[in-house]
C-alpha cells in the first residue's frame, strides 16, 4: 500500500484462514508507535505468514507497540494468544468474554440456542449442530482485552484517528476513522463484494434479550454514509474506493431481501425456519446458524417497520403480513 502521509504508513498483511471467507486482512498502522489492527486466526500456518509479511516491511511481533480489533470473531483476533503479555489489547467491551472464552456466558449458549430453534420451528433433527455452537472458537483467542474503548476514543500514537462504534456483524464491532486522509479501516462491516451476515448471538452477560443485528448493521451503514470516507481498508477482499454506492447498494440490497419475505408472508403465515427453507432452499441444512442469523435479521427488520405480526402465543412463533 502506498504511504498516506511522510508521517504516517499503513501495511496490510492478508493471512490464510480455514473459513469459508477465505483469507483476512490485518493492518499496520506506522507513526511514533506501530499499531496492528486486527490478529488473524490462530493457525500455525497464519503465525508463520503474519511473521514473515511482518518481516517484509522490515518489523518483528516485538516492535508491535499495541493492537486494537474491531470484534471478537476468530479470523480477527485468534493470533493474540502468540503475541508478548504486556502488549496492550484494545476493543469493544462485549469483545471481551468471548475473546477470554468466558464458561459463564458460553454456559448459557447452547440452552439459548434450543429455546431459539424451538422458537423458530427447527426441526429436532438439527439439534445436534448445537453441540458444536462455540467449535470454531479453537481459532480464537483465549486472551482478554487490557482496556475498553468506545465511540469517539483515540489512542496514542492514531492522533487523526477516531473510534466508532459499528455494531450489526458482531455486537463488539469498531471501525477506525482516519480524519485527515478519509481512510477506513472497516473491520466486517463494508466488504466489497459480500454484505456481512449480521449474525445472532446470546443476550450479553447480565443482559436479558439479544440484540437485534439487522437492525445495528443498517444504523451503522447510515452512520457510515454521514461520513466523509474516501476508501475502506476492509477486512475481507478488495479495498473499496466508491464508498457511497457501495453504501447505498448495501441498504437497496437489505429492502430487497426483506420484501421477498414479506411478499412470501402475504401468501401464507409462516414459522421463521419456513422462511429460511424459501430463503435458502439449496444452503440452509448445510449453513444452518448463518441462514437461520439472515432469517431472523429480515423478521427483525419486518417487524421494526411494522410490515408483519408475530403470534408468540405458541412455539413455534409464526408471522404474518400485516400491521400499521
Amino acid at each position: 500500500m502506498n504511504d498516506i502521509s511522510c508521517k504516517q504508513e499503513i501495511k496490510q498483511i492478508t493471512i490464510p484462514t480455514p473459513f469459508a471467507v477465505g483469507d483476512v486482512h490485518t493492518y499496520i498502522i506506522i507513526t511514533d508507535k506501530v499499531t496492528l489492527v486486527d490478529a488473524g486466526v490462530k493457525t500455525m500456518e497464519a503465525w508463520e505468514v503474519f511473521q514473515r509479511e511482518l518481516s517484509s516491511h522490515g518489523l518483528k511481533v516485538l516492535d508491535i507497540d499495541q493492537v486494537v480489533v474491531t470484534h471478537h470473531h476468530p479470523d480477527h483476533v485468534g493470533l493474540l494468544d502468540y503475541f508478548p503479555a504486556n502488549i496492550p489489547v484494545y476493543g469493544h467491551k462485549r469483545a471481551h468474554p468471548w475473546m477470554t472464552q468466558d464458561q459463564r456466558y458460553f454456559s448459557t449458549h447452547e440452552a439459548y440456542y434450543k429455546e431459539l430453534f424451538e422458537r423458530m420451528g427447527v426441526e429436532e433433527r438439527f439439534y445436534p449442530v448445537l453441540d458444536a455452537i462455540d467449535k470454531p472458537l479453537r481459532f480464537a483467542c483465549q486472551r482478554g482485552l487490557t482496556s475498553f474503548v468506545g465511540e469517539g476514543d483515540r489512542l496514542d500514537g492514531l492522533a487523526n484517528w477516531r473510534i466508532m462504534e459499528t455494531p450489526g456483524h458482531a455486537s463488539s464491532h469498531l471501525v477506525l476513522f482516519d480524519e485527515t486522509s478519509g481512510t477506513l479501516i472497516g473491520g466486517d462491516l463494508i466488504l466489497a463484494d459480500i454484505s456481512p451476515n449480521p449474525l445472532v448471538e446470546p443476550p450479553y452477560v447480565d443482559e436479558a434479550e439479544r440484540k437485534k443485528a439487522m437492525l445495528e448493521y443498517i444504523h451503522s451503514i447510515e452512520k457510515m454514509k454521514r461520513l466523509p470516507i474516501k476508501r475502506v481498508l476492509p477486512g475481507h477482499g478488495d479495498i473499496v474506493k466508491n464508498v457511497p454506492v457501495l453504501l447505498e447498494t448495501r441498504l437497496k440490497q437489505q429492502d430487497k431481501r426483506a420484501n421477498k419475505v414479506l411478499n412470501y408472508l402475504k401468501n401464507q403465515p409462516a414459522t421463521a425456519y419456513e422462511i429460511c427453507q424459501f430463503l435458502f432452499k439449496s444452503v440452509y441444512e448445510k449453513q444452518l446458524l448463518l441462514t437461520l442469523s439472515e432469517t431472523i435479521g429480515q423478521i427483525d427488520y419486518l417487524l421494526d417497520k411494522g410490515l408483519i405480526v408475530e403470534d408468540a402465543t405458541s412455539k413455534p412463533y409464526t408471522y404474518t403480513a400485516g400491521g400499521k
